[in-house]
């Protein structure tokens, strides 16, 4: 259990950002392009994991110090460096390996990925702003490298929108993190002496709003209409906004940002609002009707 704790699989369903590509194409249901989509989950999520290894090697003091990160393997001492390193190699080989086989095009994004991400964790993640910012590029990877897979060209929109929505939640992260140094009187990481709570605070409202305003103009642009032969997108914006003050709520009033994956696997209310939404979409793009479902 302790080396599975130490490829943090929970965080791999952020590499299901892969398949909001075909998701929105309305090609969902096409089992070939499903599988070498998912076989491109497989490739990131190994890459993935040998990135939190190499994060947590380089962090074992300061994650001693912290009230959860000491329980991860390496902090506790429960996994050696020796095998961590071995554990890192394998799945670098593997991952490499396995997404070379299926597409050049896809092995070059998940390379830009995996360097991205190497240098964020040996020292690019303590430059205050840089490291939101590269957090959030990641997911735009994501789905950069699930349109290669799919053969979907991904609009500009759905770009911008996912590196916003990804800024958010790591926004949302930073300010958990001052909310222990508040408690505890430690920084969490050594970015965080560049946030304090109003820059925080003001960055998340600000983002938020540029989330649903972007969502807005996105449903109710003439080439996505005339993409999904529909206007009616926009009724899905509820759903975003309800997710998104959902998560404010967690932030100001509980206090209990933490891991955006924690929450999506904790929190019933944005679960039931996701599956709602992708409800929502479904019944608007994938409904065999020759006139609108709502007519």
């Amino acid at each position: 259990m302790e080396y599975l704790k130490l490829l943090r699989p929970k965080h791999w369903a952020k590499n299901l950002f892969l398949f909001i590509p075909l998701f929105f194409v309305g090609d969902i249901f096409n089992t070939q392009k499903l599988w070498v989509v998912f076989t491109g989950f497989i490739c990131f999520s190994l890459l993935a994991s040998s990135i939190y290894i190499i994060n947590d090697y380089r962090d074992i003091e300061a994650d001693r110090s912290h009230p959860t990160k000491s329980k991860r393997p390496l902090a506790s001492g429960s996994v050696s460096k020796s095998a961590a390193l071995v554990i890192f190699a394998l799945l670098v080989i593997v991952g490499f390996g396995f997404a070379y086989y299926i597409d050049q095009k896809f092995t070059f994004v998940l390379s830009l990925y995996f360097l991205l991400n190497l240098a964020y964790s040996f020292g690019l993640k303590n430059i205050s702003i840089l490291d939101i910012f590269i957090v959030s590029i990641g997911f735009v990877l994501r789905i950069k490298a699930g349109g290669i897979l799919s053969k979907v060209a991904v609009s500009e929109w759905l770009m911008l929108m996912v590196f916003l929505l990804a800024l958010f939640m790591a926004i949302a992260k930073r300010r958990d993190d001052i909310v222990l140094k508040i408690a505890s009187g430690k920084d969490m990481r050594i970015a965080s002496k560049g946030y304090n709570m109003d820059f925080l605070n003001t960055s998340l409202a600000l983002v938020s709003a540029v989330i649903i305003v972007t969502y807005l103009m996105y449903t109710m642009d003439h080439a996505t209409m005339a993409r999904f032969k529909t206007y009616r997108l926009y009724y899905t914006s509820i759903f975003v906004i309800a997710g998104l003050m959902r998560y404010l709520q967690i932030a100001y009033v509980e206090n209990n940002t933490g891991s955006p994956t924690s929450i999506l696997y904790k929190d019933r209310f944005i679960q039931i609002n996701i599956l709602l939404w992708i409800l929502s979409f479904y019944v608007i793009i994938y409904l065999p009707t020759n006139k609108s479902f709502f007519e």
